[in-house]
């Protein structure tokens, strides 16, 4: 990785950790399968921002059940690209920050991401997450596919 934004080989390690989570449940979730975010989303405590929810979600059970109804086996990439991450930490607290460029079976859509990490007993699971479109004032909503 060797960023000169880390300090130590600790921080090193803990950003390839971190990043290395998110990458595998982008996978998962971009194969139509939203278990990779479910297992690392907080289970005691959670919120989220998304470009298309009009409120932030406040629980887990309510992301949850909303990647389940969007995601699973309905989201698909043709091709996805993860840019510019960066992990800042303190203590148990982590931010990753990151872009994501994707071209998906519904719309085409880049995304800002952010994803505020908390070390929960041995492991560390996402607190809270935002992802927002990039320049969204170029954004084209009308080739948006109905999820079937």
């Amino acid at each position: 990785m060797s960023n000169n934004w880390y300090k130590n080989e600790g921080e090193e390690k803990l950003a390839e950790k971190l990043i290395g989570m998110e990458k595998a449940a982008l996978e998962k979730w971009f194969n139509g399968d939203s278990s990779g975010y479910r297992d690392l989303w907080s289970k005691k405590s959670f919120s989220y921002f998304d470009a298309v929810c009009v409120n932030r979600v406040d629980t887990y059970d309510e992301i949850a059940k909303l990647a389940i109804e969007r995601v699973d086996r309905k989201l698909y990439a043709k091709h996805y690209e993860v840019r510019n991450e960066r992990v800042q930490a303190v203590g148990d607290m982590a931010v990753l920050t990151y872009q994501l460029y994707c071209e998906r079976n519904l719309i085409n859509v880049n995304y800002n991401c952010i994803e505020v990490f908390q070390k929960e007993e041995d492991d560390w699971h996402v607190i809270h997450s935002t992802w927002s479109i990039i320049r969204p004032m170029e954004m084209d909503f009308s080739a948006m596919k109905e999820i079937v």
